[in-house]
């Protein structure tokens, strides 16, 4: 703890609680306060509040935490503001802000709503940038089926794109991977790269050889459910090596399609068995559609896993290309599988890898850069 950090506060609006650290967004959350909690930077965090309990982990890391409820609409249409920034709108909330001085970082374009509001103006205020969220929900509206789901995702992207301009009147920006700092940067010149913040400390891949093939990730959100179908319809019935896809929510068609391999397994495991699946994995597989962010299930993969299979647009702009095996097209993936399923993992590809993750993603190195601009 040094003395330039001893004395420092900041206030952390946090889209969800972020504790269990058990997806996406609130891992990143969760594990960059432990990383400023190490620091000796004094957090002050409020936090939305919808599923999930007040949770006393969140105590010992923060100065204080307070709960707001997210609010709910009935109509999800009739909305001037995306509906993930309106249900999110508190005016204890913004009370709250009022009390202190302390710069404030806006955990994803969903809880800046007060980001430019006249009583904030003069703080130090930051958004962090999980996605680029109208290109998000442009895609979710490309997987979905339902209609209606369908066009609520369309309108919303439309009204994140316009909310978004509120971004160029904040501070600081914290882009999630390179490729998200560089569309933000055509029409915000304040944006800087910061790494994703994740659990691991260091690399836990086992050298030898697993015995299966695994997909992981929540079936729910509709870009991993197309992702496991795609993969069982293109890639899994071309092979007979054991295949596992693991998540929860599975739609209906993809459980009919395992129903009809004899080689592949669905299963809904706990989190801890999430990591002991990609760890005894011998190929970790995982196309995407979408080439905005950065997956911390790729992270996870190359923390704990042996080797780890991708799509090109999986590993854009990271830095992670050359620790994984690029596969353009659906006789790529095959051929890859064939190449590596019985290849032993070495304790030299261990060790480059080890190298280079803790290069770039450092939780300890990267939180320096956060420091810096508050």
């Amino acid at each position: 703890m040094s003395t330039k950090t001893s004395n420092l506060h900041l206030n952390i609006v946090s889209f969800d609680i972020p504790f269990p650290a058990n997806y996406g967004g609130v891992i990143d959350v969760y594990y960059k306060m432990k990383a400023l909690k190490e620091k000796g930077v004094k957090i002050h965090l409020h936090a939305f509040q919808y599923g999930r309990e007040s949770c006393r982990e969140l105590e010992s890391i923060c100065e204080e935490v307070s709960y707001y409820s997210r609010k709910r609409f009935g109509n999800l249409f009739n909305l001037k503001l995306p509906y993930i920034v309106k249900t999110r709108k508190s005016a204890q909330l913004l009370k709250n802000l009022q009390k202190n001085d302390f710069p404030i970082l806006f955990e994803g374009l969903h809880c800046a709503y007060y980001a430019n509001h006249d009583s904030l103006k003069h703080r130090n205020r930051m958004v962090r940038m999980h996605n680029i969220e109208y290109l998000y929900y442009m895609h979710l509206a490309k997987v979905e089926k339902n209609i209606f789901k369908q066009l609520y995702f369309k309108i919303e992207a439309i009204r994140l794109k316009n909310f978004q301009q509120i971004l160029s009147n904040v501070n600081h920006i914290a882009a999630i991977s390179p490729s998200d700092q560089i569309i933000l940067n055509l029409k915000h010149q304040n944006s800087f790269y910061l790494p994703v913040f994740h659990p691991n400390e260091k690399l836990s891949s086992t050298i030898g050889k697993g015995e299966y093939i695994l997909y992981h990730g929540n079936l729910g959100v509709g870009e991993n459910n197309e992702a496991a179908i795609y993969l069982i319809e293109n890639v899994f019935d071309k092979i007979e090596y054991p295949c596992i896809i693991a998540g929860s929510n599975p739609s209906r068609k993809l459980i009919d399609l395992v129903k009809d391999q004899s080689h592949i397994k669905l299963i809904n495991p706990e989190l801890d068995e999430i990591y002991d699946l990609i760890k005894n994995a011998q190929i970790n597989i995982l196309p995407t559609f979408q080439d905005t962010g950065i997956k911390l299930k790729l992270l996870n993969a190359l923390y704990l896993g042996r080797y780890c299979l991708v799509n090109s647009k999986m590993v854009k702009d990271t830095g992670l290309d050359h620790l994984c095996i690029i596969a353009s097209d659906d006789s790529e993936f095959v051929a890859q599988i064939h190449d590596y399923f019985n290849l032993d993992f070495t304790i030299s590809q261990q060790e480059t890898r080890q190298q280079h993750l803790q290069t770039l993603f450092s939780n300890n190195h990267n939180i320096d850069k956060l420091i810096d601009k508050i």
